[in-house]
């Protein structure tokens, strides 16, 4: 169970943790110490002013997932004292009672450990329940646990009837959350109402609105001056909001920090690109600006340099560089190479065509057909046979 879980974690981080670290958990290695900590008879769990550390709280934080510092500080800067594990147990229960597994309690008491000395039957329940029947699925409510504390009658229900009336359906308002759950976060009046009201202005009809906060509910986070930055900018480079892909790139748009747009643009650059190319590949693919630089870099390098492929001809099928390099471009190349050095495919093969698609087309095409002939195949693309090249091949 959950309790023998995080008792196992917290003796095998204990074992790991070096020097002045360990030091200051001592009492908690001791034999009898762990039981100590969770068996405290008198407060089970409380907020309290004092600011000196309390071992039983550190060790119950640890053992919900927090490093030891990060434990030891918590339970200073958030006055939490956990003197006993009843009620805190108890709200571990009940989220795993509403469908929460032990990695997403982990990650939810890691987040938000104020959770902990929340009343479970009176605060945390009946948000449990409101939740639960709007099938939000746990493991994304666990990725923006502080949702559990706001309150239900002041934020929450007020939330979801506004979003209601802007997305339409509950079906809509689950996919729109499940993207981003911490757009719940917001506001009504500081932030929903400021940022829909700025789409409008800058020409969103109801229709268009509802289908953003579907695909980007993170726009909610948005300021009205950065929404309307956002649009002069998409301006700026020929999107105009008739366009079908005017919604994707502005939801790209607001994942960019200010001038990230334009160090983007210098990246791909830099590469020897034009900046016609460039936008009319954000235009394509506009997640492509959302990818780290390193990211990007590591792609077109070895697009580049290894598969001997053309800068123009990889930006122009941009979707190639949101292919996981290691578990996918890697591999492909693999079977590739094998099926080339056993003639089954022409060594002048259109290497980018033959990497794009879904991993079911690429699979039925060159590993399953090839299977029974060239076992190495399989091999490859489990990636057990390493991709050396293509330039003894072609």
């Amino acid at each position: 169970m959950f309790a023998s879980f995080c008792r196992r974690r917290l003796l095998l981080r204990i074992r790991k943790i070096p020097g002045e670290a360990r030091n200051l958990l001592q009492l908690q290695s001791i034999p009898g110490a762990i039981h100590l900590a969770h068996s405290y008879s008198s407060t089970a769990v409380s907020r309290v002013p004092s600011s000196e550390l309390c071992p039983a709280t550190v060790s119950y934080l640890i053992s919900c997932g927090l490093s030891p510092t990060a434990a030891a500080t918590t339970a200073t800067t958030q006055r939490i004292r956990i003197v006993s594990p009843d009620k805190a147990d108890a709200v571990c229960a009940l989220l795993r009672d509403y469908g929460f597994a032990d990695a997403d309690i982990v990650r939810t008491v890691r987040s938000a450990p104020s959770i902990l000395v929340t009343d479970p039957e009176r605060i945390l329940r009946p948000k449990l329940d409101f939740f639960a029947s709007l099938r939000f699925e746990p493991r994304k409510l666990a990725t923006a646990p502080f949702l559990l504390v706001r309150s239900l009658d002041k934020n929450i229900v007020p939330s979801i009837r506004f979003l209601r009336d802007v997305i339409g359906g509950d079906d809509q308002l689950r996919r729109g959350f499940s993207r981003v759950p911490r757009a719940l976060m917001a506001d009504v009046e500081r932030n929903m109402r400021p940022a829909v009201e700025a789409l409008r202005r800058c020409g969103l009809d109801d229709a268009a609105i509802s289908k953003l906060l579907v695909i980007q509910m993170g726009v909610l986070l948005t300021s009205p001056d950065r929404i309307s930055e956002i649009f002069q900018e998409l301006k700026a480079i020929g999107m105009c909001i008739s366009d079908s892909r005017f919604l994707y790139c502005f939801r790209a748009m607001c994942g960019l920090k200010r001038g990230a747009w334009r160090r983007k643009l210098a990246l791909l650059q830099s590469f020897g690109l034009s900046e016609g190319e460039v936008i009319k590949a954000f235009k394509t693919q506009p997640m492509l600006f959302l990818y780290a630089d390193d990211n990007i870099k590591r792609k077109l390098r070895f697009l580049l340099d290894e598969v001997k492929l053309g800068i123009s001809d990889v930006i122009a099928q941009p979707v190639i560089l949101s292919y996981s390099l290691e578990n996918c471009i890697l591999p492909r190349c693999a079977v590739l190479s094998v099926l080339m050095k056993e003639g089954k495919i022409q060594r002048d093969i259109k290497l980018l065509q033959a990497l794009l698609g879904n991993s079911t087309v690429f699979s039925t095409r060159y590993v399953v057909r090839h299977a029974d002939d060239v076992p190495d195949v399989v091999k490859a693309y489990e990636g057990k046979i390493k991709f050396e090249g293509f330039t003894h091949d072609r």
